[in-house]
């Protein structure tokens, strides 16, 4: 039985999806039973990944968790402890974290730095774990045109190997669907990297690279959180400074196919 968190969310949904078509036992750990996906073989609701004795409750009978990230909060790295302790107090055996590339204490993209944090948790737990550590999704990159029809961003002409969720997905349920995988650490990433300029061009728009100052004062007056703010610059910082550069096979490894490039994405 696999439990999968975060199962009406956009990762999570396509899990479910593969994990139904293939037959495979699983249960969907969700806030809302009633968004859960069509075909779903068993909905556990649990208000927050926070909600340790829900979370336990939730997990009960499962044999694996695939461990998806709660949504951007200030509280995100506590509410993954408690959920993987959650994990083990229900006698869960293996634990599959969707964590983020680089992840690290000092990573220039600070939300990378609490994906860290939990592996570190993760690992002293002594349960079987694999970690996914995803770039920058893909999908998101239309959607850094502003309605000017600029991208604007301390990128430079750093590259980003960034990857669809439909991608990240597929990985993720091979790994969850196949031995051999206790321990390990996959980068999950497109199939080929590039700049913002050249992602604003296959998009009809321009690229602007602005000064860390200039990033930080645009996107203030959003009245966002002081950690979320940091978020949104650094990730074009990782961008900039070579982080978000790397091509694994691990896409073609686990699911026998490469990744889709941004340019058949446009085309699709």
């Amino acid at each position: 039985m696999i439990a999968v968190t975060g199962a009406t969310g956009e990762v999570g949904r396509r899990v479910v999806a593969r994990l139904v078509e293939a037959g495979v036992p699983h249960r969907s750990v969700v806030r809302d039973a009633s968004r859960a996906a069509p075909g779903a073989d068993d909905v556990r609701v649990a208000s927050d990944y926070g909600a340790r004795d829900e979370m336990t409750a939730a997990f009960e009978g499962a044999t694996t968790v695939f461990l998806i990230p709660a949504a951007e909060n200030a509280e995100r790295v506590e509410q993954h402890k408690t959920a993987v302790d959650a994990a083990l107090a229900a006698g869960v055996g293996r634990l599959v974290y969707l964590s983020f590339l680089n992840a690290a204490p000092d990573a220039t993209f600070t939300l990378a730095r609490d994906h860290w944090a939990t592996e570190e948790h993760i690992r002293a737990t002594g349960l079987a774990w694999t970690f996914l550590r995803m770039n920058l999704y893909m999908d998101f990159i239309p959607g850094l045109v502003a309605p000017d029809g600029a991208i604007r961003g301390p990128a430079g002409d750093g590259r980003v190997s960034a990857i669809l969720r439909d991608d990240i997905a597929a990985a993720a349920s091979a790994v969850l669907t196949t031995d051999g995988h206790d321990g390990a650490t996959y980068d999950l990433t497109g199939p080929s990297s590039f700049s913002l300029a050249e992602a604003a061009e296959l998009l009809g728009a321009r690229y602007e690279d602005e000064t860390d100052e200039q990033a930080y004062a645009s996107r203030e007056s959003y009245g966002a959180p002081d950690w979320e703010i940091r978020g949104w610059v650094t990730s074009y910082q990782a961008i900039r400074d070579g982080s978000l550069d790397v091509l694994s096979p691990a896409m073609r490894d686990l699911t026998g196919r490469a990744a889709v490039s941004l340019a058949e994405h446009l085309q699709s």
